[in-house]
């Protein structure tokens, strides 16, 4: 019977252990409390996230995701402790509730208990043990860094923590399970385990059958004092033991002066390997071994490289799509991490430049219900030595905060006509359920894409050209029959505008791929035309904007008609930084004005050839004429 009873039991657990497996887990979350920058803001809960588990990118800039004051008693939490439940949906997080900053190390009575179903929204309590249970817990003095086991058994999550108390220095593990909600305790929490010398920081792993439980322990002689610490283990059969003291030490630094605490074993995904990470408090390192038995620690350290510095935290598993909530919400996740299914990849845009992940140019958009669509060229990284574009790209938005990137939609290799390999500017417009985009190139012509949906794949439209440098007749360079820009009236006609040197314009028809009528230029007086025309119109007026001289501005005029007379009002903004080309493209977004361009503001080696799309507020006079871009930093996202 006893063996029947071990091997349903055995099954129970691998049941769980599957199921906890089903997720497809791409990367890591790191909840743990900072142990730099100001006092007051140290005690607090922080995340990071990995894509290797070894190099880690702090969220929301560093800043706690949760104030302590709103979860806490103390105003502090300390050792953050994070669970997948057992049915993979939803999660489970414990701290220590103490405040050293402000109270100092003298006594702490709580725990801080949460729950959340997306790991963005925590529902909290407090569990403080003197006040629930004062017959048993009466005069203590630490309650210390707790953590949660799913005990499939009983099908209860088990929190456990050392207990300390003012009469007794022996530090000892306690435990108690959760009710449903999470919210406190079913029962007086009970004695789990007494290390010899006492422990701290204990943390359960389950392998094989086996429970290893880790902890921070020390060795005293015979007179109490203590004469080594470091990270040990215990084994058991039971989550609850009885537990096998191992008196032997796994960390590296045990025989040294160095100090360890918080050690956190988690198992790396899809992989059969586990890291057992622990905080060098005294040094300021974090720092992790491995095993593939839990026995065995490789002998050397490794360091994690990260932006914060972390105290005494722990690891989960996430995926894709759990990395983009986390990357919506603070913002930080690695793009490793962020390219879902389909090819999607969400990102949060930090002020400007909105995109920093890659170099984009030569922005477009149009807005289509409550969503922005953004088209950019797609520069090569910095140190190039002239323009290098091969594909365009295409983003989208709801706030101008959150984007998400899709898949590349359109290469200049989709256009085997073009000779030049040179994907330059352009502009996409939806007509009759299509979406058409209009591209140009370093020499063979302008050509046009269509495509089902804003975000492709676009195919072209006509096997040839719809522009090339013949039908510009009034120019002799090469590269003059490029940056198309393209505008629907009022009235239905579709107008195609474009050039460089000369701004050129054309009807098209219905069907959007065919010229309608005769090529015209436009001139004025004051016109002083490089490229990168755009057209739009309010308020009955149409403003005619482009890039002027060379390194160029951007210069705007206005009319009462599409073909003219233009009148000159004017510099819209100055030259953008670092870089010698400017493109802009202006409209509406749920009421309010914005001016899109490209700066030069990240590219790496000082060129003008890896640019990067930026956002601005618009702002028009009373009697229409704009008021000139007030270029930031801070972006419209501040």
């Amino acid at each position: 019977m006893k063996s029947i009873f071990k091997i349903a039991l055995l099954s129970i657990l691998c049941v769980f252990s599957l199921s906890a497996q089903k997720k497809d887990l791409k990367g890591y979350l790191f909840a743990y409390f900072e142990g730099k920058g100001p006092a007051e803001k140290q005690e607090q809960l922080r995340f990071a996230v990995s894509d290797d588990a070894v190099n880690w990118k702090a969220l929301n800039n560093n800043e706690p995701i949760i104030p302590s004051k709103d979860i806490s008693k103390t105003g502090g939490i300390r050792d953050p402790h994070i669970l997948r439940s057992a049915d993979g949906n939803s999660f489970y997080m414990v701290a220590t509730d103490m405040n050293t900053k402000k109270n100092g190390w003298d006594y702490n009575p709580g725990i801080v208990l949460m729950h959340s179903k997306n790991l963005l929204d925590w529902k909290s309590s407090v569990i403080d043990l003197e006040k629930l249970y004062p017959k048993k817990f009466k005069d203590i003095k630490w309650v210390w860094a707790p953590q949660t086991f799913y005990d499939a058994k009983v099908k209860k999550y088990l929190v456990y923590f050392t207990v300390r108390f003012n009469y007794n220095s022996k530090l000892d593990f306690y435990c108690a399970y959760a009710n449903k909600d999470f919210t406190g305790f079913e029962q007086e929490p009970k004695l789990m385990f007494s290390p010899k010398d006492g422990a701290i920081d204990g943390d359960i792993i389950l392998k094989d059958g086996t429970y290893h439980f880790f902890y921070k322990g020390n060795t005293k002689d015979e007179t109490g004092k203590e004469i080594q610490n470091g990270i040990k283990q215990a084994t058991s059969k039971k989550l609850q033991g009885p537990w096998k003291e191992s008196f032997e030490y796994l960390d590296a630094y045990a025989d040294t002066n160095t100090n360890v605490e918080g050690s956190s074993v988690f198992k790396l995904n899809n992989s059969d390997e586990y890291i057992l990470m622990y905080d060098l408090y005294s040094s300021g390192r974090y720092e992790f071994q491995r095993s593939k038995d839990l026995y065995h620690f490789t002998a050397k350290t490794e360091s994690f490289t990260k932006d914060f510095f972390p105290r005494h935290g722990s690891v989960l598993g996430i995926t894709t799509e759990e990395a983009i909530r986390l990357q919506e919400k603070w913002g930080g996740v690695p793009q490793s991490l962020l390219t879902a299914k389909d090819g999607t990849f969400r990102f949060k845009a930090e002020g400007n430049p909105i995109i920093k992940h890659k170099f984009t140019a030569d922005p477009a958009a149009f807005v289509e219900k409550d969503t922005l669509w953004l088209f950019t060229g797609h520069d090569f990284e910095g140190g190039q030595k002239g323009y290098k574009l091969k594909d365009w790209l295409v983003f989208s938005t709801t706030d101008l905060k959150n984007w998400t990137e899709y898949p590349v939609p359109l290469k200049i290799e989709d256009f085997k006509w073009d000779k030049t390999n040179d994907a330059y500017a352009g502009q996409t417009i939806k007509r009759n359920g299509k979406y058409y985009w209009y591209i140009s190139t370093n020499g063979s012509g302008i050509g046009v894409a269509v495509a089902d949906k804003p975000q492709g794949p676009y195919k072209d439209a006509l096997g040839k050209p719809l522009l090339t440098n013949a039908d510009c007749f009034a120019s002799t360079h090469s590269w003059t029959c490029i940056d198309p820009a393209v505008f629907i009236d009022d009235n239905g006609q579709a107008w195609l505008f474009w050039g460089n040197g000369v701004c050129y314009y054309a009807k098209l028809k219905e069907n959007m791929i065919e010229i309608d009528g005769p090529i015209k230029k436009i001139d004025f007086e004051g016109f002083q035309f490089t490229e990168a025309p755009w057209i739009h119109k309010k308020d009955g007026k149409y403003y005619l904007s482009y890039a002027s001289g060379f390194p160029e501005k951007i210069a705007y005029a206005m009319a009462d008609n599409i073909e003219g007379p233009y009148e000159y009002k004017g510099i819209l903004n100055e030259i953008a930084g670092n870089s010698n080309t400017n493109h802009q493209a202006i409209l509406e977004f749920k009421g309010q004005p914005y001016f899109i361009y490209h700066n030069g503001a990240i590219q790496t080696n000082g060129s003008s050839y890896s640019r990067s799309v930026c956002i601005d507020k618009l702002e028009y006079n009373p009697d229409g004429t704009i008021k000139r871009v007030v270029m930031t930093t801070e972006g419209v996202t501040k």
